[in-house]
């Protein structure tokens, strides 16, 4: 069991290290944190990008937060997923997305997907998308972690590490929106589980090609910090794909 006295009410009290394992990954890119905040002043300066969250990457590369609330939020999927506005009338937005954007086979099977699958329930004023930061950690919901597909492969088996997958997927990768997948396709945010994310087409294009996402929720990201010299972090299997990837950048 994870440091369960670090944990009360879902909530993990300080925020654990992870530099040992984005060193061991080569994982360069922040941390980006998913957070519910009654206050934002802290979390400044804020980009201001349009049309989709994602356009804010590179800022956040730089240090920058996006801030999401009610009345701000870029665009009708972002306000929709992540305040629970509806922009526009049910019918409205499944025809658009089945029929214009052609996600679904039907409005019927893009109407069922929808009444399974609910948009976060914020608890605070604002949300808040940043580089990580400490002072905040009682806030935070999730983790996301920008790599590519080497070091996807080294997350998810990180996350398979303590968990049997028995009861509940550990990891998954969801239909859904790009800032869906950042907390509310989550079945639980107080359980260790990752959503395998950016796999949304319309929000890649503000996205380094070889780049995806890994989110994890809180008690995730603690058993991610904790691997130690016992896991495959130190083993041949990691040591060999690195190597193998250096040979194959001096052919």
């Amino acid at each position: 069991m994870f440091a369960l006295n670090n944990v009360f009410n879902g909530r993990i009290n300080m925020q654990p290290n992870a530099d040992n394992l984005l060193k061991i990954a080569g994982i360069s890119v922040p941390l980006i944190g998913f957070y519910d905040v009654p206050n934002a002043e802290v979390f400044e300066p804020f980009a201001k990008p349009k049309h989709c969250i994602f356009a804010c990457y590179k800022n956040w590369l730089k240090g920058d937060s996006l801030l999401i609330s009610e009345k701000k939020f870029i665009c009708m999927g972002a306000g929709y997923w992540l305040c629970g506005v509806k922009s526009l009338p049910r019918d409205e937005s499944v025809k658009f997305l089945a029929e214009t954007e052609g996600l679904k086979c039907s409005s019927a099977i893009m109407n069922k997907w929808l009444d399974n699958h609910h948009p976060y329930k914020k608890e605070n004023k604002y949300i808040i998308i940043s580089p990580l930061k400490k002072e905040r950690y009682d806030y935070l919901k999730t983790v996301t972690f920008f790599v590519n597909p080497d070091q996807l492969s080294l997350l998810i088996t990180a996350c398979e590490y303590h968990n049997a997958s028995i009861n509940t997927r550990t990891v998954s990768a969801p239909f859904g929106s790009g800032c869906g997948q950042l907390s509310a396709l989550f079945e639980s945010l107080y359980a260790p589980q990752a959503i395998i994310g950016a796999t949304d087409i319309a929000m890649r294009q503000y996205l380094p090609p070889s780049i995806l996402a890994l989110t994890v929720t809180k008690p995730m990201f603690q058993q991610l910090c904790e691997l130690d010299e016992n896991s495959f972090l130190y083993k041949p299997f990691w040591k060999r794909l690195k190597k193998a990837r250096e040979r194959a950048e001096k052919i």
